[in-house]
C-alpha cells in the first residue's frame, strides 16, 4: 500500500461560505451525504460564526442536526470565540477547529482581533473544548499572506503554533487564505512551524487564486504533511479577502496523489459526479479540472 493521505473536505462550510446561491438545509445535507458515500470521513460540516457576517452559515445548528450519524464520517465545526464554541458543543460537533489570524488587517475584519488577541481567545476557549471531551484543532489563517497587509511574517504564525500548542491543539492547518504561497513558501513555513510547535500534527489549506493550489499540495506532501484540505468542485472563497477564490478541488488533488501512487480512500468517480451534481445545485459552473476533463486513464 501507498503512503496515506488524509482528504479534509471543506466544500459543505469553506466552499459555500461565499457561494451567490443560498442552498436550503436539506440540499446541504444531501450534500454531505453524497461526500460521505464518495469516501470522505472528515469534513466542515458548518460553522458557528455571526450570521450577520457570513449569513451562509446561520443554519449550521440545523445541518448539525439533520446529520446521519454512526457512520464513518466526522463532522468538523468552526469557530472563532467562546460564543461559537458553545454553540458548536452543543450542536454535538465531532470535533472543533478554532480560527487564529495571522495578519492584522484580515483579523480586524474577519474575527475583530489581532493574532495575538485570537490566540488570547483560542487559549480562553480550549478548555471548554477539551472539558466536552471534544478533539480541538486551529487554523493559522492568511497564514501565507494578508489581502490588506501583505507578506506576513514567519515569525508571527511560528509564534501562533507554538501558543496553540500549549492550548492543547492536536492538528494545526496553515490557511492559505487568499491563495498568495508558493512552494518554498510552503517548505519554509512548515519548518519554522515544526521547529515551534514539535508536538502538533500539520494540516494544510490552500487556495487557488494564482494558480498554484496543486503545487503547494505537492509540496506539503513532500514535507511529509499527511492531511490535506479540499473542496468538492473548488468552491469556496472567503468574505473578507477580496478577490479570493475556492480551495483546491478535492478531486484534481485526488487525481493527483492517486497517479503518484498515494491513497485517499476517495472515490474519484463519485467525488466528480458530487462536482458535477454541485453544478446543478448552485445554478453555476465549478472550477474543477477533473469535474470537465474526467480521469486519466480511462475505463
Amino acid at each position: 500500500m501507498g503512503r496515506r493521505i488524509h482528504i479534509v473536505e471543506v466544500g459543505p462550510r469553506d466552499g459555500l461560505q461565499n457561494d451567490p446561491a443560498n442552498l436550503s438545509v436539506e440540499q446541504k445535507l444531501e450534500f454531505i451525504a453524497r461526500l460521505e458515500a464518495a469516501g470522505v470521513t472528515r469534513m466542515e460540516s458548518g460553522s458557528f460564526v455571526s450570521p450577520k457576517a457570513v449569513p451562509k452559515m446561520a443554519d449550521s445548528a440545523a445541518v448539525f442536526a439533520g446529520l446521519t450519524r454512526g457512520g464513518r464520517a466526522k463532522h468538523i465545526a468552526l469557530a472563532l470565540n467562546e460564543t461559537g464554541v458553545r454553540r458548536a458543543i452543543e450542536a454535538k460537533a465531532d470535533e472543533i477547529n478554532f480560527v487564529l489570524v495571522a495578519g492584522e488587517g484580515f483579523g480586524r475584519r474577519n474575527q475583530g482581533m489581532s493574532p495575538q488577541e485570537s490566540a488570547d481567545m483560542l487559549a480562553k476557549c480550549a478548555p471548554l473544548v477539551h472539558e466536552a471531551g471534544l478533539p480541538l484543532s486551529a487554523t493559522i489563517s492568511v497564514a501565507f499572506g494578508d489581502p490588506y497587509d501583505g507578506d506576513v511574517d514567519i515569525g508571527v504564525v511560528g509564534n501562533l503554533a507554538a501558543q496553540a500548542q500549549r492550548a492543547g491543539i492536536a492538528e494545526l492547518a496553515l490557511g492559505d487564505t487568499i491563495g498568495a504561497a508558493t512552494p518554498w513558501d510552503v517548505r519554509q513555513r512548515i519548518e519554522r512551524v515544526r521547529m515551534e510547535a514539535p508536538d502538533v500534527s500539520l494540516r494544510l489549506h490552500f487556495h487557488d487564486t494564482r494558480g498554484a493550489g496543486l503545487a503547494n499540495v505537492f509540496a506539503a506532501v513532500e514535507a511529509g504533511v499527511d492531511v490535506i484540505d479540499a473542496s468538492c468542485g473548488g468552491i469556496g472563497g472567503c468574505p473578507f479577502a477580496p478577490g479570493a477564490t475556492g480551495n483546491v478541488a478535492t478531486e484534481d488533488v485526488v487525481w493527483m496523489l492517486h497517479r503518484a501512487g498515494f491513497e485517499t480512500g476517495v472515490d474519484l468517480e463519485q467525488m466528480i459526479a458530487t462536482a458535477r451534481w454541485l453544478e446543478g445545485v448552485l445554478g453555476h459552473g465549478v472550477s474543477s479540472a477533473l469535474s470537465r476533463a474526467g480521469v486519466f486513464p480511462r475505463g
